[in-house]
């Protein structure tokens, strides 16, 4: 069944209880206020650290906004781009559009606009929603996208050059939109990138969603006693996939807008959050402010935390070692995914396979998994090939991009990229990628883009970027800059010449060398990580792991 028919039943069953807290570090704590006081749609998003809405209210919202789309012509196969922040109006807008049967369409919060612009292009967006954070941004494009025809802002200050989304839905019905949705009409469009950087649209169907919803609560066995502390962005598949176990079970989720190691422990603490998706510099935060002697956990109360959860790019094995050393009694899982599969859990590692840490573990609910060498034979154990995915997650097909579909769709299967063993127990361990995405942070960084960027600076001959091992951002982007022979060229101007992209695409590291080339003239960046490995700490580390 599509999704949002999940949402209509919790408000139906669970009406005044609490569906969605958004915490805001930034703004002073004040008492709540709830909906009812203001006989509005929603309360001022700048009212307080604390914001709820209950089922009730988040149908409510989402029927409003579909409402609105559908005065304005919106309908099947349409697509609403959303571009916010993190926050209590994300997920009742993203329900709104779906429940018009139009697409919905998040965008990375860190695109540029030109990014932005592309994106709406390529997605064939007919409306964009955006918040605050992104005026700027939209006003530089605004008059140059001719495919959105309307504009809708979400907060206080509508700029002149859109609507105001908050004084629009107020006028709006409150009832179901009388749309009838199937599994497999159109849901959403994702975005992803190769290593050229130029975003792929990925197309998903209503039974991706729902199949996204049963997998999180079958590895993860959200009750509605749980509460899941959600802190990643919305846009992305991971943070979006996990809460749908919180959907599908009636639970209640906490948005926090923030990623300081006190507002993490001080929210699980204070809301009862039972289950915490952390990316691993967050981990490492943590750890290391508890090291240092900056937090105390006897200032917290973390009795309800039972599960603790890492994804979006790989794990280093101690840390969790580490972890598990500091939080004795939390279960551990991680789960691998891909946009193309509606994100984490087509390859699950358990909480019972702890220790098995290091491994992604072995195929997830209601998925298929198996290794393949090039020519398309299945690999044995400790055989290396690349890891195939097979399920009802899996994306329709890369939008608009036939050639690009039918590179990685076939026979139901859909090829990853990622090169991968499996141990004799049949767990999978990820070796290396086909493509050369960098992922920093949980968020990925393509070395093409960054290298044409910094070939600009006219005292560069050439330039290769790889990734380096990290242990906080699991990968930093090093760039490897070759000189012209006439020039001279400092780390400093660099990082200066750097400043012209954004801050998370800055490599991280600068290194002064020859590039090498192959005789087809491509670089030899295998070569390249094998010499500048042994620079990370992370190898260092490993290291010294192997010598004791």
């Amino acid at each position: 069944m599509p999704i949002t028919e999940l949402l209509a039943y919790n408000a139906k069953t669970y009406q005044t209880e609490t569906a969605l807290v958004e915490l805001n570090p930034e703004l002073d704590r004040r008492q709540f206020r709830t909906w009812r006081e203001y006989n509005l749609i929603e309360p001022s998003p700048n009212d307080g650290y604390r914001h709820e809405i209950s089922w009730e209210e988040f149908n409510m919202r989402a029927n409003r906004f579909a409402n609105l789309l559908l005065t304005r012509g919106i309908g099947k196969g349409d697509k609403v781009a959303i571009l916010l922040m993190n926050g209590i109006d994300w997920l009742p807008v993203y329900f709104g559009v779906l429940k018009t049967g139009a697409l919905a369409v998040p965008l990375n919060y860190r695109y540029s606009s030109e990014e932005i612009r592309y994106c709406l292009d390529l997605a064939d967006a007919s409306v964009l929603v955006f918040g605050p954070a992104f005026t700027g941004r939209v006003e530089e494009i605004c008059y140059n996208i001719p495919k959105v025809k309307t504009l809708l802002y979400v907060g206080d200050d509508c700029p002149s050059f859109a609507e105001s989304y908050n004084k629009l839905v107020n006028y709006c019905s409150i009832q179901n939109p009388d749309i009838v949705l199937t599994d497999d009409d159109d849901a959403a469009i994702y975005f992803s990138s190769g290593t050229t950087g130029f975003p792929k649209a990925i197309l998903h169907k209503h039974r991706s969603l729902m199949h996204a919803a049963r997998v999180e609560r079958a590895h993860h066995g959200q009750t509605r006693n749980d509460c899941f502390l959600c802190i990643p962005p919305l846009y992305h598949t991971g943070a979006k996939m996990h809460w749908f176990g919180s959907l599908l079970s009636g639970s209640r989720a906490v948005l926090l807008k923030g990623t300081a190691p006190r507002e993490i422990l001080r929210a699980a603490s204070d809301e009862k959050c039972s289950i915490v998706w952390l990316l691993v510099p967050w981990v490492q935060d943590i750890l290391d402010a508890l090291e240092r002697g900056e937090l105390e956990l006897s200032d917290f109360d973390l009795s309800a935390w039972r599960l603790m959860h890492v994804g979006a790019q790989p794990v280093p094995p101690s840390l969790i070692k580490r972890w598990l050393s500091v939080f004795p009694h939390h279960a551990y899982d991680t789960n691998y995914g891909l946009s193309e599969s509606i994100g984490p859990g087509c390859v699950h590692l358990g909480v019972e396979n702890v220790h098995k840490v290091g491994s992604i573990g072995k195929a997830g609910y209601g998925w298929q998994t198996k290794i393949v060498n090039d020519r398309g034979e299945e690999c044995a154990s400790g055989e290396v090939g690349e890891l195939l995915v097979k399920g009802d997650g899996v994306m329709t097909e890369y939008y608009k991009d036939e050639k690009a579909s039918a590179a990685v769709l076939k026979d139901g299967w859909l090829y990853t990229g990622d090169m991968a063993q499996a141990d004799e127990d049949g767990f999978i361990y990820l070796v290396d990628r086909k493509k050369d995405v960098i992922i920093t942070g949980g968020e990925n960084l393509y070395p093409v883009e960054i290298e044409n960027f910094i070939r600009r600076h006219d005292a560069v001959k050439d330039v290769a970027v790889i990734g380096l091992a990290d242990l906080r951002l699991g990968e930093i982007a090093a760039a490897i800059i070759e000189v012209k022979p006439d020039r001279t060229l400092t780390e400093e101007e660099v990082n200066r010449f750097c400043m012209g992209m954004p801050r998370y695409k800055r490599p991280r590291k600068i290194i002064f060398a020859d590039i090498p080339r192959n005789p087809t003239g491509k670089i030899e960046k295998p070569k390249l990580r094998k010499i500048y490995a042994a620079d990370s700490l992370v190898a260092k580390q490993n290291e010294i792991k192997v010598e004791e």
